[in-house]
This record gives structure tokens, sequence and C-alpha cells, in this order.
């Protein structure tokens, strides 16, 4: 029933999208379909599958594997999601004495980003790479007091060989990365990578895209690493699509709706 807890527990992540409705409705499909599969083979932990960015077993497992990659060594700040898929990415990364920063979950507030510092750190780092434990550790900052960023961590429901990714229907990781882009700090050279189960791979092409969606270099699983930069699409490189925000998406995120107003 309308305004029950299962009524709010179906509401699509894309209800505020704009674009294509065909995509929209082809992309909530696809994420059916994987959560499906997740929960089938008992491979989503808690508290499930659906309507998230599924945290999965064998996540530490592929953060490990990350971890020994040539992309990750090589990296000095990170910026990673804030999902519980990616924690054991966050946790390695503070071990390992990188500077990470972690989205405030749908970038609601008007600093949207945290910033944890391996030096000044409150919790060990597999608390403080938790949302619960960032709030305690980490300093909340403005998109312009992000330094450069050497490793984009993103979390996806789906992601293809072809690096096409499929997130929850928010929207956020893909205005993250237009605002990172405007403001210089991630390039056309920026390693993206994603940590998934096997699960949620899907061929070249079988991804719905729009214009907007950022495609990943890199897809980690438990079992492999898979290099999608030879199949990969171009990334979107002119900041923020307006044209494509709702009045509702751009009122729910504080530094859309500033950029907003300065930009009218």
């Amino acid at each position: 029933m309308p305004g029950t807890g299962a009524g709010r527990r179906t509401r699509r992540h894309d209800h505020d999208a704009g674009g294509d409705p065909e995509v929209l409705a082809a992309k909530a499909a696809l994420r059916d379909e994987v959560w499906t599969a997740l929960s089938a083979a008992k491979v989503a932990r808690f508290p499930g599958a659906r309507n998230r960015i599924s945290n999965f077993t064998g996540a530490e497992a592929a953060a490990e594997r990350l971890r020994a990659h040539p992309v990750w060594q090589a990296a000095r700040t990170v910026k990673c999601n804030p999902d519980s898929a990616q924690l054991p990415v966050r946790q390695r990364a503070l071990e390992d004495g990188k500077l990470v920063y972690m989205a405030v979950p749908r970038l609601a507030e008007a600093d949207p980003f945290f910033l944890l510092d391996p030096d000044d750190l409150t919790d060990p780092p597999r608390k403080a790479a938790s949302i619960a434990g960032a709030t305690r550790s980490a300093r909340r900052v403005a998109v312009a007091d992000l330094e450069p960023v050497d490793l984009v961590v993103t979390g996806c429901v789906a992601v293809g060989a072809d690096g096409a990714r499929l997130g929850k229907g928010g929207g956020f990781a893909d205005l993250e990365f237009a605002l990172a882009g405007a403001a210089g700090l991630i390039g056309a050279h920026t390693t993206v990578v994603t940590t998934v189960h096997e699960l949620q791979v899907r061929g070249p092409g079988e991804i719905p895209t729009t214009a907007h969606d950022a495609p990943v270099d890199l897809v980690v699983t438990p079992e492999r690493v898979l290099d999608c930069r030879p199949l990969r699409a171009a990334r979107p490189n002119d900041g923020v699509r307006w044209a494509e925000l709702t009045p509702e998406k751009i009122a729910t995120i504080p530094l859309l709706a500033r950029l907003a107003e300065t930009a009218g």
C-alpha cells in the first residue's frame, strides 16, 4: 500500500532520474536480474542484495586482488564509494598509507566528501573505513578542497566486460565523477576500478548506457582482474549535465542546488 514500509522498500532509486524512460526501464530490469541472481546463489550479505550496491561474499578477496595490482600500488590518493561492498577496499587503502576520499552517502551534505588520513584516525582502519567510523575519524571537505585523485573505486550493481557500469539508480556515482572531473581532480588517465562478484559481470553491450554514464577501466572479482580498456567507451568530460537532472534531484543534493543557483 502507498505509504507503507513495503511501498518504501520497492521504490526505485531512479524515481527522480531524468532521461529516456525505456533506458531507465531496461536498467531497472537488469538490476532486478542481478539482485535475484545474488540472492538465489546466497552470496549477498546482510541486509540482502536488493535496492543497494550489494555487499557480496568474497569482497575481501576482491580487495586483496586489487591490492596486488600495480595501479593500486602506484596510487597515493584514492576516491572510493561509501558502500559496504567496498569497505574492505577502503580499509586496505588506509592500512597501506593512502589518503581516502569517500563521498558522504547520497551527497547529502554541503561539503560532500569525507577525507580519511591514515596518519590521523580516531579508530583502527577497519572501523574508520565504515560510514560510522568516518563520521568520527574523517573531516568533511568540499570539492574545492580535494587533492587530485590517483585511483577511483566505484561500486556497481552490474558491470560489463566493456566497462559499462550499472549503479542502483540514484546517479550519485556519475555526479561525483562529473564534479571531480570538472574540478580537475580526475582526468582521462585516472584509472577507475570496481570490485564485484562474478555474478555481477555481464558481456560487452549487455548493459544499457547513456551519455553521462562513466565506464570503468578494471573489474576486480575474487577470481580475476578484467581489463575493460580495450572495449570501453570514452568517458564523459563535459561536467554536470543539467538538462538530465530533474528539479527533485537537484533539490536533494546541497552542492548541486548551490551550483544551480550560481549558474542561474
